[in-house]
Parts: C-alpha cells; structure tokens; sequence
C-alpha cells in the first residue's frame, strides 16, 4: 500500500497553489511573450502583481523553478533550433536576446554540459551532389540538393578543392556524390545564352538569414547598397551586428547578390570569394545592365 500523506499536509498545499494560479498565469503569459528580450525579474514581477522577493519565492513553488531558469531554458531551445537551421552561434545569441556568445556558451553549458558549438548541426541526413562548371567569374563550385541548388561558389584555377571544402564544410556530416555534368547543367541555366534561367533554391538557413537574402534579393542590378541599409530593411536594428554574418553566410553566390553590399563609405569589402571578384561582378552588371 502506497503512504499518503494526512489531509492537513496536503489540503494546505493545493491550497497554496490554487491561490497562486492566477498571478503564475499572467507571469507565464508575460515571459511567453517577451523571454526574448530577456526581461528582469522585476519586470516579470510587476506582471504578476508583486514584488520581486515576494513573487521569486511564489513562482519558484509553484513551477519548481525560478523565472530565470525558465527563460534561460527556452533561450536554449530556441537557440539550439536556429543553430540547426544554420545560425552561428553570434546570430543565435542575438535572435535570442542574449548579448553575445559567450553568454549563449553559459546559457548551453547549463542546460546541457556541451558549448554551443558542439551542438550546431552538422548536416545529418542531408544528400548533396557537388561539382565544378566554368563560369564568367572563374571556376564555379556547385552544391546540389535533390529539389534545387543550395550553394554556389567561385574558385581561380587551380583552387577549386578548396572552395569544395568550404561548402562541404558548412554541413560536414551530409552525404557527397560528386556529378560535374549536374554542376554544368546549372552553370548553362544561370550564366549561358541569353541571361539567368529559372533556377530552383533550396536554401538551409534561420528565418533571419532568410529575411536578410531577401532584402539582398530586393537590391537591383547594377546598384549597391550598405550593410547598414540591410539592417534597416530588415527592420531589426538591434542585430545590425550580425548583418555582416548573415550576408557572409549567403550561399548561393551571384543569384543571391551579396557582392552589391558595400561598407558604408562606399568601399569594397567582405566578399567570401575575394574583392577582386566582388569588383569584376559590379562591373559586370554595370556594363551589361
């Protein structure tokens, strides 16, 4: 027979929590809402209808756990979901209000002993076929996915397995078959007779990157923009920092145009595959506009 314990240990207890209900509700529905802001303890409090002190102790009773441990958990969960989609670590630092890497790093260590690092996703499950095509700005590098390309990279003579690993690198546990007639099938549809073809993306990327490789999409031929411009657009101006990263990290050179961002002086720079090429593409679309 299992033990129970008496009516008067119990009754008072459930008491307890029924009372406390509807303040824990409205703390939930608040830290819901705004954990990505990662709001004070005061702030969380003044949800609820108490003070801090006073609120600590009731939302630690009743959930089992203090609001701070709360957010710091689903800080983690978030962070870990936009890692494997493909953030950086600094983007998903800062997609989840965190004020660099090196709090995600303890925000990771406590929930799960690993850095965050070791928990980005490396690609499991995902097929790619990777080959080489000439192109008009050197070799072009292309990285196939069954619906569509997912990546595309230019390479001088010569270097070409360098810019491979690269792409491989970006998702090192995929698997790899290497189809250069697939790479040149692409190549003829983007740069060959008459301009680009429809050509089929099939992107891996957090919703923020995403929304950042629009904003690129939106830059006409022949114009530039700046990375500051970027983060307007994007309408996220407390993550203009990562603006770089997310251009840096754009995977499909030249349809995604990341070579039309400039610094906002006017100067080239930050382009993956060498400002020389950055240069020749601008004067590319100058000439041909």
């Amino acid at each position: 027979m299992t033990d129970l314990a008496s009516p008067s240990e119990t009754v008072p207890a459930l008491a307890l929590r029924a009372s406390d209900y509807p303040r824990i509700n409205a703390a939930l529905d608040f830290i819901g809402a705004h954990w990505e802001e990662q709001p004070s303890l005061e702030r969380i409090a003044q949800a609820a209808g108490l003070s801090p002190h006073h609120f600590q102790r009731v939302f630690t009773r009743w959930t089992g756990a203090s609001p701070k441990r709360m957010i710091a958990a689903l800080t983690h969960a978030s962070a870990r979901r936009l890692m494997r989609e493909g953030a950086s670590v600094l983007e998903a630092a800062l997609e989840t209000g965190l004020s660099g890497p090196s709090r995600l790093h303890d925000v990771f260590i406590a929930e799960e002993a690993v850095t965050p690092g070791n928990a980005r996703s490396a690609g499991i499950g995902l097929e790619f076929a990777i080959g080489h095509a000439p192109t008009p700005f050197g070799t072009g590098v292309f990285l196939i996915a069954p619906r569509g390309l997912s990546a595309l990279a230019f390479a001088d003579a010569g270097r070409e397995a360098e810019a491979e690993a690269d792409l491989r690198s970006r998702f090192p546990a995929a698997d790899f078959t290497v189809d250069h007639t697939a790479a040149d099938h692409y190549a003829q549809a983007i740069f060959g007779g008459g301009g680009i073809r429809p050509v089929p993306l099939v992107l891996y990327g957090t919703p923020w990157r995403r929304q950042v490789w629009r904003a690129l999409l939106a830059i006409p031929p022949g114009e530039t923009t700046s990375y500051g411009e970027i983060a307007r657009d994007v309408r996220t101006m407390k993550a203009s920092r990562a603006v770089g990263a997310a251009v840096g990290a754009n995977p499909v050179s030249w349809l995604i145009p990341c070579h039309r961002v400039l610094a906002s002086d006017g100067r080239l720079n930050g382009y993956h595959w060498g400002l020389e090429r950055k240069r020749a593409m601008l004067a590319y679309e100058a000439a041909t506009r």
